[in-house]
């Protein structure tokens, strides 16, 4: 039987496909507390997410060093500034605080979730991202609630040399009696 030229025009599409190389899949990043094994002892960050990672935390530390509870209140301030101009074409703080105190704490909640989640995972610069957001929500929260920062650092410093367990045991127990039960949700 001979050959045609189609039937050589196959066989060499066909070679061709099968020199054809497929990429191969790049691993996916694993936390930091993940157990060393010689097949994650060489596994790293895609580059991309190293290159960003970089970038961004590197923006941000040298404006930041050596900051303390300050930062917290100038962000503090700002929102105030924000919550009191009312101009929510412009400001999230404003816009969120517009629409009421429900919306304001269940933004803090999304956010303490978010950051809880990147650091079960062992995702640093994630953790470290997302408590930034906290912290906002934080702060939006008390400028709705009409908190000042001082107000919060006085109580840290009335804490400070207490046993957490014996200041926990000493608060109040209003939310345990008006839900009847010790197993809140």
């Amino acid at each position: 039987m001979a050959k045609t030229p189609k039937d050589a025009k196959k066989k060499a599409v066909a070679k061709k496909a099968a020199k054809k190389v497929t990429p191969r899949k790049a691993p996916l990043p694993l936390p930091a507390n993940a157990p060393k094994t010689p097949a994650t002892a060489k596994a790293k960050a895609p580059k991309t997410l190293r290159k960003a990672e970089k970038r961004l935390l590197a923006s941000i530390a040298p404006s930041i060093s050596g900051a303390d509870a300050a930062i917290l209140d100038r962000l503090w301030q700002v929102v105030e500034e924000r919550r009191q101009a009312r101009d929510t074409m412009i400001s999230h703080s404003a816009r969120l605080l517009a629409r009421g105190t429900a919306k304001v704490a269940q933004k803090l909640g999304e956010e303490a979730v978010e950051c809880v989640i990147e650091a079960a995972i062992g995702n640093r610069a994630a953790t470290v991202l997302e408590s930034a957001d906290l912290l906002y929500h934080l702060m939006v929260v008390w400028v709705d609630a009409g908190i000042r920062p001082e107000e919060v650092w006085t109580e840290l410093a009335r804490r400070q040399g207490i046993s957490g367990i014996a200041e926990k045991a000493s608060r109040p127990q209003g939310i345990i009696r008006a839900a009847g039960t010790r197993k809140l949700p």
